[in-house]
């Protein structure tokens, strides 16, 4: 199938791009000042323990940086495929002068979709934000629909989701998350996306073998 073609090649693109980033940043780390290990010593933590400390969160980070750009933009290849006119379109934002324009993930038909892999965030100003941006896109003829395919596992972050969803289902628009925003995508674009990657990750665990 022609998708999973082109998803197999998004993943070793982003698969390389993070190994790459992985690498460069550890061997900066060898010329890093651990001073501070000081104070990790202070707190039980030994030299060794805390230098992979921070070799795996700076990993982390990138990690969960390419893990989330990967999947959104495999989750908007899928739309590509069965709606070729969608893709990312720019509005502006006409009730208020920051930020000036709004992005919409993409746009199929009337359909304004939001993608996100996971969001943990926990800032109580995200809600004002993204209310704000789901009425402008309401206010220019749009539905706005929100898919996060997978669901915060911290409390704080859960109740900053559960506001969002209210927020979008009072405005007309759509919310789904989890199993049901994998349902969503496949729904729509007839695309399995998640049995797709789950064969790309087996493969890839038989290559390193």
């Amino acid at each position: 199938m022609p998708i999973t073609i082109e998803l197999q090649k998004l993943a070793q693109i982003y698969s390389k791009k993070l190994n790459n980033q992985i690498n460069l940043r550890v061997s900066e780390m060898a010329d890093d000042d651990f001073s501070h290990f000081l104070i990790y010593r202070v707190l039980g933590i030994t030299t060794s323990e805390g230098r992979m400390i921070d070799i795996y969160q700076n990993k982390g980070r990138f990690l969960y940086k390419y893990a989330g750009s990967f999947l959104e933009e495999a989750t908007r290849l899928c739309f590509k495929f069965t709606f070729p006119a969608s893709g990312t379109v720019k509005i502006a934002n006409t009730l208020g002068q920051r930020p000036k324009t709004f992005e919409i993930d993409c746009l199929v038909d009337t359909d304004a979709i939001e993608i996100k892999w996971r969001d943990a965030t926990t800032d109580g100003d995200h809600i004002s934000k993204e209310h704000t941006r789901i009425k402008v896109i309401a206010n220019a003829g749009y539905k706005p629909i929100r898919i996060m395919l997978y669901y915060p596992n911290r409390q704080q972050a859960k109740k900053i989701q559960e506001t969002l969803e209210t927020l979008y289902k009072g405005i007309g628009g759509e919310y789904y998350w989890g199993n049901n925003a994998w349902d969503y995508v496949k729904n729509r674009t007839h695309i399995d996306l998640k049995a797709i990657l789950e064969n790309i990750a087996q493969e890839s665990a038989h290559e390193d073998e």
